[in-house]
């Protein structure tokens, strides 16, 4: 007991000398040598005090180098030598600034006794919940407004602090997604595991030394992550002192890391209210509540922390993330600017400040902030990491993949390098080798859902069934703690049941893979919208299990035998494909898409020519007089096969087509009508877009149940809040113009409810005029709103069909959602029914006659025109949940040819088809800006029809899947 006694006074003296109070240190070393003394201490106790005081004495200061208080071995350990405590990241995780915990400003942070109203400024270290990732201390606390300034003689030496890891954002489609809030809430925990400390010294003049000293332990056992411990403590002292702030504000510490954050908030609010000028506890309210999704609250309460130490880069950084997290970009490129400014060497700030010019658009200065956080700690994982998200998101798939090897050459063992390299493996169409990756990130990490998902998908699509169930299966057992997570888990559930259909036909005709005849439309619907599969679970039938299709050998593995007809089958399929590519941000190249849309062009083709070979044949009888009894040649439609996938009741089996071809098979057609209608042609690119990439749910909208008669349709955003979509956002200026001037012309919009909002009052319409951005043309028009292009018809004279719909609505007061939506209600879809099917007829008309079989480019004009325009109006009408785009393209070029001629060149930088579609009005002014820039590399050739057959070479589903699959081979 005595041992102990000394130690504290010992201590208690190094305290108040750390606090630059000498005098103080002095009293309470000469009160505990004569305690001592009294009490026949140790001599190596009394001969330290006696040293003490004799240095004090004669030196009047007592000296801490390198930061860290000098004591005998007697003395407790530095960790405990100020009120430290280390804590977590109350929003996200981040790296930490400089490298280290600092105090929040160049400036000494003051402390004060909490009665006496005396003020002492202490050099203190922090990292509570740090926003930023960095520098988290007490800020100024006082009483009765009395502060006395007196210079920091010592700092904590309670930190080393580790870098933390940040989290990733996919920016096509990050602002699509909701908040993380359980994220968030975990990473609270993490930073007890990074070693960082937080000082909020504080020693009561007028309490004894050893209340001080139980806090400087309660806050010891946070450092050590005995947090029920600590709270205990930290009780008791507040049963003796209820209103002392540094007790509540350690106390709300130790509550925040154990998750119970509104025990916290409370706490760091009680604080607040005892003493309103406790900084430090502002800050931490703010963090503590970033962590509850409570944003105006938690930005609230750190600009309050602001006011205590105004440009204090490390509340700047904190402010900066929070305002990133929760998407206000602009306010967080303002923090995190002014931070650097202050500190030019803080990393973490820098790779977000990074992150938030990207989400504004602002790419080259975004790639510079990622590059300098790099420059200052090449080690600096986190932001290699987003550099690699970064070029992957502009499409630079070579600068992405140099920054995963670099993370690598740092540490091997970081499991998100290799779920960003599966990830842009992927997205290449080089699927074996991203299982590769993610197979090594999952066993560094086994619960990673990311991965989980990841691998499934790529197992699902080179018809690994048995691998690909097992990795559904294994993500749907995990326990998770987060939205997105959970939305990962249900799209697992669906897409284990498309696997599994997938499986049960793989040893039949490609011709009987059929998801928009087979599959329920209510499957379908929740799929398409990411929704909960309860209800799906409930009401429709489930594909059987893998082993049924297994133990029924529809699953027997087909050997392909790549023979030099198959090669030179997928050799030209590749050609063909890569015209697809769209050279703008966003867009990477993939291999496996350029297959899958040269085989699909070519089976267009051959099939398209043989339906043309017929018309022209019956053309050249028409012409022959070779009608019998005055009657015309008429023709039967071509019977569709019966689906096979019987599966139960309220499993829809009817073929895609019955319903808006014929539900007679006999039934006869007028003359000269094809007999594969313009959806079949279509229909044939979706079900190839369809096996190549599984995971993404690309089905015929008319197809899905009820929701087809609401207009559930294709969204495609430019603006989400503050951020721009990096795909579609270059098509920013010419659709804001294009709604201005429909603005201008009809003198009205549409609100939500599809009310008339009239504009041509109170000067409205001049201010639409002038708007320049989002909330300029929002204020004009004071609402949400949306309103149609228009394009014309060709086979109603006259008659305007609703295209597509440009909407605006505001997120929040400052963000804007500006997107292109496609309802297809019954009454559009007929519409384009008859657009549609009048512009395959005119094509076909165009062909089959005089023209057939031309090689005569300027004989084949009007047929060049015919497929453009019928492109126009596929991609108006975007009849599919997804996919629209693509499928466009592949249907263009096999109808081209069909018609002898092949597409050589390339589409132009910046260029996007059916941007340019939905954006005119006009067919024609469609047909001639794709003539400026296709024709010249448009050439006549036949050389296609030396290839073999698609559908008799390819004539399973297994090997479909297999000749997708043969890159990574």
């Amino acid at each position: 007991m005595v041992l102990e006694d000394n130690v504290i006074f010992s201590a208690g003296g190094h305290a108040f000398s750390a606090l630059g109070r000498k005098e103080e240190a002095l009293l309470v070393w000469e009160q505990g040598y004569e305690r001592a003394v009294s009490q026949s201490a140790d001599l190596k106790q009394l001969m330290e005090l006696e040293e003490l005081m004799t240095i004090a004495k004669q030196n009047g200061s007592i000296s801490c180098q390198n930061g860290d208080m000098e004591s005998s071995p007697s003395s407790f350990p530095a960790s405990e030598s100020a009120v430290s405590t280390k804590l977590s990241d109350a929003s996200i995780n981040h790296g930490k600034s400089n490298g280290r915990i600092t105090s929040p400003s160049s400036s000494t942070q003051q402390v004060e006794s909490h009665k006496n109203g005396s003020s002492h400024n202490v050099k203190g270290e922090s990292s509570f919940g740090s926003l930023s990732n960095t520098k988290l201390e007490n800020h100024p606390m006082e009483t009765n407004g009395i502060h006395k300034n007196k210079k920091s003689v010592g700092k904590s030496a309670l930190y080393d602090s580790a870098e933390s890891s940040s989290e990733l954002i996919d920016f096509s489609e990050m602002c699509s997604e909701p908040l993380n809030l359980s994220e968030i809430h975990n990473e609270l925990m993490d930073e007890a595991n990074r070693s960082k400390k937080f000082c909020v010294a504080r020693i009561s003049k007028n309490k004894s030394i050893n209340v001080d000293f139980r806090l400087s332990r309660g806050i010891a056992q946070v450092n050590e992550g005995k947090y029920a411990h600590a709270i205990s403590i930290f009780d008791k002292i507040l049963q003796e002192e209820p209103d002392y702030p540094e007790a509540l504000i350690g106390r709300g510490t130790a509550y925040a890391f154990q998750r119970e954050l509104h025990a916290a908030i409370a706490d760091f609010t009680k604080a607040i209210e005892s003493n309103p000028l406790a900084g430090e506890a502002w800050k931490r309210r703010g963090q503590a509540r970033a962590a509850l999704g409570e944003s105006a609250k938690a930005i609230a309460d750190l600009t309050k922390a602001l006011d205590f130490e105004p440009n204090s880069p490390d509340i700047l950084h904190e402010r900066g993330i929070v305002n990133f997290k929760f998407k206000d970009y602009k306010a967080a490129v303002e923090d995190l600017s002014a931070c650097v400014v202050v500190d030019d060497q803080n990393k973490s700030a820098l790779t977000y400040l990074g992150l938030a010019l990207s989400s504004l658009g602002e790419y080259k200065r975004a790639e510079e902030a990622h590059t300098k956080a790099i420059q200052i700690d090449h080690d600096f994982l986190e932001a290699w990491a987003h550099l690699t998200q970064f070029y992957q998101d502009m499409a630079n798939s070579e600068k992405a993949l140099q920054c995963i090897h670099e993370i690598l050459k740092i540490d091997e063992r970081f499991a998100k390098a290799y779920h960003l390299h599966g990830l842009l493996l992927h997205g290449m169409g080089e699927h074996r080798n991203a299982i590769k990756e993610l197979s090594t990130g999952l066993s560094i990490d086994s619960s990673n859902i990311e991965c989980l998902y990841l691998r499934a998908s790529c197992y699902h699509a080179i018809g690994e069934f048995k691998e690909a169930v097992k990795d559904y299966d294994a993500a749907l057992d995990l326990e998770l703690d987060s939205m997105e997570k959970f939305v990962l888990q249900c799209l697992a559930f669906y897409q284990k049941e498309i696997a599994l259909y997938t499986a049960s036909k793989f040893n039949t005709e490609f011709s009987w893979f059929d998801l928009d005849g087979d599959i329920d439309p209510l499957f379908k619907e929740y799929w398409c919208k990411r929704l909960h599969p309860k209800n799906v679970c409930e009401k429709v039938y489930r594909q059987p299990p893998l082993r049924d299709s297994m133990r029924k050998g529809k699953l027997k593995k087909q050997e392909f035998t790549l023979t030099k007809q198959k090669a030179a089958l997928l050799q030209a399929a590749d050609s063909i494909g890569k015209k697809i590519q769209y050279h703008c941000p966003g867009f990477l190249p993939n291999k496996r898409q350029y297959r899958m849309a040269g085989l699909a062009a070519l089976e267009i083709a051959q099939k398209v020519v043989r339906v043309w070979r017929s018309l022209q044949t019956e053309w050249k009888q028409s012409n022959k007089g070779s009608l019998k009894h005055g009657k015309k040649v008429r023709r039967k439609e071509k019977l569709i096969p019966a689906s096979q996938n019987r599966g139960g009741a309220g499993c829809s089996t009817s073929s895609f087509f019955e319903s808006s071809t014929t539900s007679n098979a006999a039934e006869d057609r007028p003359f000269g009508r094809p007999s594969l209608p313009w959806h079949g042609v279509y229909s044939l690119a979706v079900k190839w877009r369809q096996i190549s990439e599984p995971c993404d749910p690309v089905v015929w909208i008319n197809k899905l149940s009820e929701e087809f008669n609401s207009g559930f349709g294709s969204q495609t955003p430019l603006v989400l809040g503050q951020a721009k979509v990096v795909r579609y956002f270059p098509k920013f200026d010419r659709a804001f113009s294009v709604a201005k001037a429909l603005m201008k012309e009809n003198k009205y919009a549409r609100d939500k409810k599809d009310n008339l909002i009239y504009l041509n009052e109170d000067g409205k319409l001049q201010e639409i005029m002038n708007a320049e951005s989002c909330s300029d043309l929002y204020k004009a028009v004071g609402q949400d709103f949306w309103l149609a292009t228009w394009c014309h018809s060709m086979a109603v004279e006259g008659k305007q069909l609703e295209g597509t719909r440009i909407s605006l609505i505001q997120t929040d007061p400052i963000g804007y959602d500006f997107a292109v939506k496609t309802p297809c209600t019954p009454s559009r879809w007929d519409d384009f029914e008859m657009e549609m099917t009048s512009a395959w007829e005119a094509l076909c008309d165009a062909y089959c006659g005089e023209n057939y079989g031309s090689t005569d480019f300027d004989v084949l004009e009007n047929v060049r025109e015919a497929i453009l325009r019928m492109t126009y109006y596929w991609y108006n009408f975007m009849p599919l949940s997804r996919g629209t785009a693509v499928i466009g393209l592949v249907v263009l070029l096999g109808l081209l040819l069909a018609a002898n001629m092949e597409f050589t060149g390339s589409i132009p930088e910046g260029v996007q088809v059916d941007w340019d579609a939905i954006l005119e009005r006009d067919p024609n002014s469609f047909i001639s800006s794709v003539k400026s820039w296709m024709y010249p590399f448009l050439k006549i050739s036949t050389s296609w029809k030396g290839y073999p057959d698609v559908a008799s070479t390819l004539e399973t589903t297994g090997l479909v899947v297999a000749a997708l699959s043969t890159y990574s081979d």
